[in-house]
């Protein structure tokens, strides 16, 4: 038994889009990318349906990666993460089935986490941090408040904050994202102050320290 940061995901109302081999196509590849650049302790993997699970060295690292993977699909679905720190132990390596509190706790926190996108003061939550053991891993209510207020601003964002967004946690100069983009560096820095995106990159930046 080992403690890890378990994810557990899916896709916010992907059975309603009309090319579902885009979406999934989309989907996988993101995941890809992520685990080549996250390495988590255990890669993230397609499951059932439009579910997704793996884990991580730290929650920090947990909440970085999944929220750069819905970043990733911003443009094509939605993404929900539910999140724990917890012991987690292996059933079978091939196919891989895991086991253990640390994902009992990750699918309670994505449950959490619909259960507040049903509450109308709540509705752009889509990510939720559940430890497994009281006493064990970051304090929730600390975690689940910067979550809140991240997922929040997130939701504002248009589609070219999005990208900018993106740029910045990419380390991008502001110079070069107004290149990608073909738009000024002072457009990008007029989006950067009224869409709180350099907010957003502070929140991803301390939360990535949270172990």
């Amino acid at each position: 038994m080992t403690r890890v940061a378990t994810v557990i995901g899916d896709l916010v109302g992907s059975r309603g889009k009309s090319d579902r081999a885009e979406v999934h196509e989309a989907f996988s590849g993101a995941i890809e990318v992520i685990n080549q650049e996250w390495q988590p302790v255990t890669s993230l993997r397609i499951t059932v349906g439009d579910e997704f699970q793996g884990a991580f060295a730290t929650v920090g690292a947990a909440i970085q990666a999944a929220f750069r993977l819905r970043i990733a699909l911003d443009s094509v679905v939605d993404v929900r993460h539910g999140i724990s720190w917890g012991t987690t132990r292996v059933l079978r390596e091939e196919p891989r089935v895991e086991d253990g509190p640390g994902w009992w706790s990750a699918r309670a926190a994505i449950e959490a986490a619909e259960h507040a996108e049903n509450r109308a003061a709540s509705r752009s939550v889509r990510t939720w941090y559940s430890p497994a053991e009281e006493g064990h891993g970051p304090d929730p209510s600390a975690v689940n408040a910067a979550l809140v207020a991240r997922d929040e601003l997130f939701s504002r964002l248009d589609r070219s904050s999005v990208s900018v967004l993106s740029g910045m946690l990419s380390a991008m100069t502001q110079k070069a994202i107004a290149a990608e983009l073909d738009i000024t560096p002072s457009a990008v820095s007029q989006r950067i102050r009224r869409d709180g995106i350099a907010a957003i990159v502070r929140a991803d930046e301390l939360l990535g320290t949270v172990r």
